[in-house]
């Protein structure tokens, strides 16, 4: 079993003061396989403290500075990567080949897109008799979750150090394996001490305490609505910054006359890939009715060619859902569908064939499926498709946007026509005959999907001050 009991505090590995031992399960054996210490507040008290001391010093190192370090970590991480995969592959159960293709290098990417973006930015500009310039914001508390835990850890932790931030993370405890040897990354490449704590530890206890803590100057948090709304509450006391980027049911509008084999099975991946566990899952199929029947069928060949894995085994399989809890709810809201009258067409409640234990869910594709049936609504995080049909355009763009998320959008067919109908999408990534998104660009969402940019120069911009200066001398 790994073991990573200790807390990352001010440049040390330090014992946790009153923390308990939590015990990470492999969610392909449902045995454990990680060992950490869920913090206290005592943690956060001085993990923030260290980040708080360290921030004079760091806010006011140069450009060139922060460039270096970042170069350094970048070459720090490619040296772990097959050490990262192994933790990934173990703890939340991607596939070995997926977590070493996918899942590592998108955290890679976001400290090489900083880099880029942080050589590029530009830290200040004269309007009128104003000089307007971008400054480091302060301590920066991160949560993030489980499912792109390294994705979801980069694409804050790269952007705050280039900003000149110090850091306090709370990684997820389903997933923390990863942020631990980041954690080791970061040390060997030279952070400074205290510009980088972590603090393993759950939402109730770690995560409550950084959002509501008074020298906090801003929470960053990635996981559930629910969640979020939680962390912007604890956090309204102080009025710090809350950037967030919460839930999403993307849908995927299939246009009137689409090439259903062409367009269907790029974006159906993006429901199958990480078991569905991608909060950019386009898994609401929209089709025009006279093309219903021809998506079933294509989307069916798709789901029923799909392989269920050990993840712990090269190929080109998808691996079990994260944990007990997140299988009960998949298998639920599956049932649901069935009993509200949707067409079970592959797929279906329990294990695939074969499979007697570990958090295995079958492929699983529905059709006739109305919006208002809880499938529809909620987000699934499983391998689960719905097809609606439509009548016209408007009702399409209509039930895609009927929703209360909008962190991204699918459109399937032909571009032109797409283009003209992208930004009638409430969502804040639309995607054409594709679903990921661009690391250079900006992501975030509409509605309950969250607030704020990361990517880029716009994450870049949401970890820094924005400060006018009037009346200097010419």
């Amino acid at each position: 079993m790994n073991s990573y009991l200790k807390q990352y505090i001010n440049g040390a590995w330090v014992e946790s003061d009153g923390g308990t031992v939590h015990h990470v399960i492999n969610p392909a054996t449902e045995a454990a396989c990680t060992a950490i210490t869920l913090g206290s507040a005592a943690d956060v008290d001085k993990a923030v403290a260290a980040a708080r001391a360290a921030f004079d010093g760091w806010s006011q190192t140069t450009v060139a500075e922060r460039a270096a370090l970042l170069t350094r970590i970048i070459e720090e991480y490619k040296l772990r990567m097959p050490d990262l995969a192994k933790a990934v592959s173990e703890e939340m159960g991607a596939p070995i080949g997926f977590a070493s293709a996918a899942q590592v290098p998108a955290g890679l990417g976001h400290f090489m897109s900083t880099l880029k973006a942080l050589n590029d930015f530009s830290f200040e500009e004269r309007l009128g008799r104003a000089r307007v310039v971008h400054e480091a914001l302060g301590v920066v508390a991160m949560i993030t979750p489980w499912n792109w835990p390294l994705n979801q850890i980069t694409a804050k932790v790269a952007p705050a150090l280039a900003a000149g931030d110090t850091i306090v993370l709370k990684p997820s405890e389903e997933a923390p394996g990863c942020a631990m040897i980041l954690a080791e990354i970061l040390d060997k490449a030279g952070v400074p001490a205290g510009v980088f704590n972590l603090v393993n530890g759950d939402g109730p206890g770690v995560g409550a305490a950084l959002s509501s803590h008074r020298d906090v100057d801003m929470v960053s948090f990635t996981g559930s609505t629910r969640a979020g709304i939680a962390v912007a509450q604890a956090a309204a006391a102080t009025v710090k910054r809350v950037h967030q980027e919460l839930g999403g049911k993307a849908p995927n509008l299939v246009l009137e006359g689409a090439d259903l084999q062409a367009v269907l099975p790029p974006t159906l991946m993006g429901v199958l890939a990480n078991s569905g566990q991608s909060c950019i899952a386009p898994t609401r199929l929209l089709v025009h009715t006279s093309q219903t029947a021809g998506a079933v069928a294509v989307a069916k060949a798709v789901f029923e060619a799909t392989t269920v894995g050990d993840p712990a085994e090269m190929g080109a399989h998808i691996g079990p859902v994260v944990n007990k809890a997140q299988f009960d709810k998949i298998q639920g809201l599956i049932q649901s569908a069935i009993d509200e009258g949707a067409t079970l067409v592959t797929g279906g409640v329990g294990r695939p064939d074969g499979r007697n234990s570990g958090y295995y869910i079958k492929p699983t594709l529905f059709a006739d499926v109305t919006p208002d049936m809880k499938i529809a609504q909620e987000e699934t995080f499983g391998p689960v498709a719905t097809i609606t049909s439509y009548s016209s355009l408007e009702e399409g763009i209509r039930i895609a946007n009927d929703t209360p998320y909008g962190l991204s959008a699918t459109i399937s067919g032909d571009p032109a026509l797409a283009a003209k109908v992208a930004p009638k999408m409430r969502a804040g990534l639309v995607t054409i005959n594709g679903w990921s998104p661009d690391g250079n660009a900006p992501f975030g969402g509409y509605k309950q999907s969250g607030n704020g940019r990361e990517n880029g120069k716009y994450g870049l911009t949401d970890f820094m001050e924005v400060k006018t200066i009037v009346g200097e001398p010419a």
